[in-house]
């Protein structure tokens, strides 16, 4: 009888192996993370504190940014961990819930980019039933299905992932456990995962991004050919820009790593995109949402007078 062994650890490998590049770049991704977490807290609290922003365009970018706080937290304390320790390892049980959580809230984020864009459509296109379409039932129902189809998404890889056989090698070429790294360490056949790679998480990614273009068209051709006005022209660019920044901040590299994947790929390309949409854009988008929208930055500025105030008192 033919002897078989299970592999039972990964050694991840992380960005680099160098001890003077390890030490900066826990500096820079640590900055990154603690700036995340601000950033998107602060328009955490806002949106809640403040009764003004009590609309669907706030409850929905609350989200956004609740989601960008878990999903930076689901690689950054590990990959951080890596840049101190070397070989950093992590058994197979391990590995299974980061990779779920991973995939969860990253396609929980994608498919809330096209309920915001559709909020944006239904606002500036239909105004007048604006509140009577984007009611609370209907903003919670649409919020509830983007993290219920999140999370199916990525039970379904973590169960097709935990039915493989590894017998080695386990060195995994990323800073965390991605389904891409671990399928070229497996021995069994990877058909069924890459062609639900393919197909499942290709549409999760394609669709959203589409209807995205789709709305944004009808916004755009519905002010140019039924709006004369100049100053409303520039009032959908305006409120339609931090949006359209965010998608393509996210949806280039996502589409870029999980389009027609194949188990060969480069692993240092992988981990350089990987790093963008999911250290990156968590990021920028509290900037964007703060820089360019005049409501959240007129609350903040409320809220802090309001704290300063109280404490001269």
């Amino acid at each position: 009888m033919e002897n078989h062994t299970q592999v039972h650890q990964f050694i991840l490998l992380g960005l680099t192996k160098d001890h003077q590049k390890q030490l900066i770049l826990f500096i820079l991704f640590l900055l990154l993370y603690m700036a995340s977490l601000l950033g998107n807290g602060v328009i955490l609290a806002v949106a809640l504190v403040e009764p003004r922003l009590h609309t669907p365009m706030y409850f929905f970018l609350s989200n956004l940014s609740c989601l960008d706080i878990f999903y930076s937290t689901v690689t950054m304390p590990k990959m951080l961990n890596g840049l101190l320790i070397e070989n950093q390892a992590i058994s197979f049980i391990g590995c299974l819930p980061q990779l779920h959580f991973f995939h969860f809230l990253g396609s929980s984020e994608a498919l809330l980019l096209g309920v915001m864009a559709f909020d944006r459509c239904v606002a500036i296109c239909n105004p007048l039933r604006y509140t009577a379409i984007m009611n609370k039932r209907t903003c919670f129902l649409l919020v509830g299905a983007t993290w219920c189809i999140g999370f199916f998404h990525a039970l379904m890889h973590t169960v097709v992932t935990s039915q493989l056989w590894f017998c080695g090698p386990n060195h995994v070429h990323h800073f965390f456990c991605d389904i891409k790294p671990l399928l070229e360490l497996a021995c069994s056949s990877i058909t069924l995962n890459i062609t639900l790679l393919n197909t499942v998480t290709g549409s999760i990614a394609l669709g959203p991004f589409f209807f995205i273009l789709l709305s944004y068209i009808y916004v755009f051709s519905f002010f140019f050919f039924k709006v004369k006005s100049s100053l409303s022209h520039w009032k959908a660019v305006s409120t339609c820009a931090s949006h359209l920044t965010v998608v393509t901040a996210f949806y280039i590299p996502v589409l870029s790593n999980y389009m027609l994947t194949s188990a060969g790929a480069s692993s240092e390309r992988d981990m350089i995109i990987t790093l963008l949409y999911s250290v990156v854009t968590p990021v920028l988008n509290p900037l964007i949402y703060t820089l360019r929208n005049q409501e959240v930055k007129s609350a903040l500025k409320k809220i802090l007078s309001r704290k300063l105030f109280s404490g001269q008192i």
